[in-house]
């Protein structure tokens, strides 16, 4: 297959990057990361100590390692289970006058925090949840903007050895109870109102539903004074600077298996899983990438724009244990004012600060390249050595505009993994060049591989992306009732012990990956897979497309392809669009992938974290009902997919 290398690093790079010291410290002297990959996975117990040592956890790290089950080798298998450590005590290392966190958000604010600052505050946090009897495994949970209360919050959760989960305050109430009324919270940390897009947002009336909905609260603790009441609320309140008192920071170390996350999957094939995730599994499987794979050093900069619902949040939180400086945007990217849109905020962010490493969505990256802004045109990127990519398929022409409108000396890294590991399986590397299109390398210690329908493993050929060994950050369980069951349903029913992400994906003869979209959505006409994201890169380069969203409807033994397009202002579907869109799959893609029907529809069902919805559509136009509509973020929009069989057919 053709693989085009974009960018490569330097010899310096490579020889000062965590990376190739690691190699050198397990004593791999030829440098193929081939070789230590293999290693990783028939040497589990020494890699991950290995890891271990290398990154500094901190704690009693026990005699094993490893213990393998071969009854059950995924859900059985143990990491460290003497091992006791602490979450918060990871992260927040380094010299007290460190600068550690920065906090900024689309206004322009901008606080410094040092780690003596931070522990302070964490302190206080941590005394006061002790104070109302919250300890080791009871739920906090909290609704909170992307700012430092948040973050405060977080950290003191896990130092007492309690157990964090969070939403967005974008989330309706319905989409806010269906994930942490799961759980059953003791306290909540939220918010009377919120900024975004230059809109202020009330929150005062959901917090007034929330607190009736969850019978569980002992507690709620505002960010701002809106005068509310005990009566209002359900429950006692108190405000977060009021919150606690001055105390000494202790850590509770707890074992390595025990809960510290609770995460959401998106919900939109039915309720939200909540996913439990393990102390031990965060901070090593974390640790591993931001020091091997991202090679986050003391002293750099970290920010992803994203909100606290988001795994992204808690894995780039988790970057400060490299002792490196987390940067907390808050906010909308892009702000509309006056007719003026402001393209600028984080590049603004990114300069300010000296940004070594940034994380984006495509769909941020895409409305960039739509709108022809260029950030290094403006700013002085040099400083980024790194800029990320996860949540969707990145088109290979995104590769493009990265090295071309941001940084041309940069590690761009595609990433994939997701909220049920807490982490990556393919993702970028220090050492290895960056080809167009494709993710990078395969996690170390992260047995990852392509099955085709006979579950044998295939090369240059898409199939499902699959986990065939162990590792530290697979979830303990789900939360709730019969939750180890409805974790090894979701993942191992389709394959006895091999973890089905639910990827359509391809490996190539170099090591790297491709990512085609989800297999829940994977197009399927004359039984020939097809990932959706094939028809989304092309789609992306037609001048005259703003969005899309491609998707299959059963016909009789078959599936026939729909293309949904939103078309940039001044822009009209007609027949000629849409025979130019037919020759280009037809020419670029195959035949298989050209549409049977094109449509032309006002807007493109997103999830809240910035993902299409597919099957949402497709629900709508066969007449059935949407599952959980509270996870989209403008399920208004489908009202014109229900009508798609009355609106002209290109």
């Amino acid at each position: 297959m053709q693989s085009q290398i974009i960018w490569e690093p330097s010899k310096k790079i490579i020889l000062n990057s965590n990376l190739y010291k690691f190699f050198e410290y397990v004593g791999f002297s030829n440098k193929n990361y081939s070789d230590l990959h293999a290693w990783s996975l028939s040497n589990k117990g020494e890699f991950w100590s290995a890891v271990w040592d290398f990154t500094g956890v901190i704690g009693d790290k026990g005699k094993v390692s490893f213990i393998e089950d071969h009854d059950a080798w995924m859900t059985g298998a143990k990491f460290f289970p003497d091992a006791k450590l602490n979450l918060a005590e990871n992260l927040l290392r380094g010299k007290d006058d460190n600068i550690v966190v920065i906090e900024t958000n689309e206004s322009g604010d901008y606080e410094e925090y040092t780690l003596k600052e931070i522990k302070y505050m964490v302190a206080k946090v941590a005394y006061g949840l002790s104070e109302i009897g919250i300890s080791k495994g009871d739920r906090v949970a909290a609704v909170l903007p992307n700012k430092i209360e948040s973050l405060i919050s977080l950290l003191a959760t896990v130092s007492i050895g309690a157990v964090w989960t969070s939403c967005s305050p974008d989330f309706g109430t319905k989409a806010i109870i269906d994930r942490i009324g799961q759980t059953d919270p003791k306290v909540l940390f939220t918010t009377s109102d919120y900024v975004y897009a230059g809109k202020k947002h009330d929150f005062v009336s959901r917090i007034k539903d929330i607190s009736k909905k969850l019978k569980s609260l002992k507690m709620i603790v505002l960010t701002e004074d809106n005068n509310m009441s005990s009566k209002d609320l359900q429950c006692d309140y108190e405000l977060f600077n009021n919150f606690g008192n001055e105390s000494k920071l202790n850590f509770s170390r707890v074992l390595f298996s025990d809960p510290c996350y609770i995460l959401y999957t998106s919900g939109t094939t039915g309720a939200p899983k909540a996913i439990v995730h393990s102390v031990g599994g965060v901070i090593l499987q974390h640790l591993k990438e931001h020091k091997l794979h991202c090679d986050i050093k003391s002293g750099d900069s970290a920010m992803w724009y994203t909100n606290i619902a988001w795994m992204m949040y808690h894995w780039i939180v988790s970057s400060i244990a490299c002792e490196s400086i987390l940067v907390l945007y808050d906010g909308a990217p892009v702000v509309t004012s006056s007719g003026h849109t402001n393209y600028s905020l984080l590049w603004n962010v990114a300069e300010k600060v000296n940004l070594t490493h940034m994380g984006i969505s495509p769909k941020y990256m895409s409305s960039l390249q739509d709108n022809n802004y260029i950030p290094n045109k403006n700013y002085n990127l040099k400083s980024l050595r790194w800029l990320m990519s996860a949540g969707s398929p990145v088109a290979p022409n995104q590769f493009d505009w990265a090295y071309n409108s941001v940084n041309k000396n940069m590690v761009f890294a595609s990433i994939s993994g997701g909220s049920e590991l807490m982490g990556c399986f393919l993702l970028g590397s220090p050492m290895h060049p960056v080809r167009r299109g494709e993710l990078t390398v395969k996690g170390l210690g992260m047995g990852v591989n392509v099955f085709d329908r006979r579950n044998s493993p295939v090369i240059g050929k898409p199939g499902d992306l699959v986990c065939t060994e162990p590792f530290p950050s697979m979830p303990i369980t789900f939360w709730g009732k019969n939750g180890d069951e409805r974790y090894r349903n979701t993942y191992f029913k389709q394959r006895d012990d091999v973890w089905t992400h639910g990827d359509l994906a391809e490996l190539t003869p170099f090591g790297s990956g491709i990512i085609y979209g989800r297999t829940d959505n994977t197009l399927n006409p004359g039984g020939v897979r097809i990932g959706t994201a094939e028809i989304y890169n092309i789609c992306e380069t037609f001048k005259e497309i703003d969005d899309c969203l491609v998707f299959s409807k059963k016909v009789y033994n078959d599936e026939e392809i729909i293309l949904c397009l939103k078309l940039r202002e001044n822009f009209n579907l007609d027949k000629g669009l849409a025979k130019k869109i037919r020759k280009t799959l037809r020419t670029n893609a195959s035949p298989r992938h050209v549409p049977n029907k094109i449509y032309a529809v006002n807007d493109i069902p997103y999830t809240m974290n910035g993902k299409r919805v597919e099957g949402a559509a497709k629900w709508v136009i066969e007449g059935k009902e949407v599952p959980n509509l509270s996870s989209l973020s403008n399920a208004e929009c489908l009202d014109e997919y229900s009508l798609l069989n009355s609106k002209p057919i290109y």
